[in-house]
């Protein structure tokens, strides 16, 4: 598939298109780089920035999320940038509190213990409008990019979402999660299915905010098994993507590129590369060449 780039009226023209015709599985030049948590305490400016406000504010500001955003493009010769936000602002639109601990992460006060705890969530079809904020600082960087390099989007992955909101945080085993997939699989279903149905519009109103790339974060596949990570992540992980193409087309935008990025799931690589995802993002623990080797023709 040809390079397809999504420039809606009043946005600057592409001038670095190398990381998309990369995702499109086309020739480049050289290889394109950007970096996982490309905005980050490495920097200091990115500290200094931080230091005016706690994180969530920080999030549901467009100027200070485009600032940080641009903040290691000023120092490196990137292929792209990644919006600056967080995961767990989908949650939040659910309507569940979330805060962000010094030395801690995140943090849950009232996290989902039982079947019931699932009527306190907020209608899925809500999330989108209770997210502005992202889709405006999406809108504010593509402006500010000035066609530099293309903007990435992204969300967490239904069972990653799944694991902070009923352990309340991070957790080593994910043992709280996990229980409830052995004994409540109909509610961790119904759970899934909401995050589902949330996140599919909020990475379509992205990409008509601006974003020219998707990234979906299993960031907690390998605490599940082959097993439950065919029958608890992997279907959401593909009806995501199915959901999100037929959404941009329904929607009269260009099609873009999505990734997806299993952490430690290697064990479902080739599951993976026919999720429908342009991309399939290694982690550390993967030698690319034997990952190109074990996917052949999916590549």
């Amino acid at each position: 598939m040809e390079a397809k780039e999504s420039r809606p009226q009043g946005f600057p023209e592409l001038k670095n298109d190398t990381f998309l015709r990369a995702a499109w599985g086309e020739e480049t030049d050289y290889t394109p780089v950007w970096c996982m948590r490309q905005a980050g305490r490495y920097l200091p400016e990115f500290r200094e920035t931080r230091a005016a406000q706690d994180f969530f504010s920080t999030c549901r500001s467009p100027e200070a999320c485009c600032e940080l955003t641009l903040q290691p493009l000023r120092r490196f010769p990137l292929d792209a940038a990644i919006i600056f936000s967080d995961i767990l602002v989908v949650p939040q639109a659910l309507g569940m509190e979330v805060t962000m601990v010094p030395g801690k992460g995140p943090s849950f006060p009232e996290p989902l213990r039982e079947e019931r705890d699932l009527e306190r969530l907020r209608d899925p079809a809500t999330v989108a409008s209770e997210l502005g904020y992202v889709f405006q600082a999406i809108t504010l960087t593509r402006q500010q990019l000035a066609g530099r390099v293309p903007l990435i989007g992204f969300a967490g992955a239904p069972w990653t979402l799944m694991t902070y909101m009923v352990e309340g945080g991070g957790s080593s085993t994910m043992s709280q999660a996990k229980r409830w997939l052995y004994q409540r699989p109909q509610a961790s279903h119904q759970l899934l299915r909401i995050l589902t149905d949330a996140l599919v519009p909020y990475l379509v109103g992205q990409v008509a905010a601006g974003a020219q790339a998707l990234q979906l974060f299993e960031s907690h596949a390998g605490h599940l098994g082959p097993q439950l990570f065919s029958k608890f992540a992997l279907p959401y992980i593909r009806d995501v993507s199915k959901r999100v193409k037929a959404g941009l087309q329904e929607a009269g935008l260009a099609p873009v590129p999505m990734i997806i990025f299993a952490k430690d799931g290697h064990f479902a690589l080739e599951e993976l590369a026919q999720a429908g995802y342009e991309v399939v993002g290694l982690d550390w623990t993967v030698a690319p060449e034997k990952a190109r080797r074990r996917l052949g023709s999916w590549c």
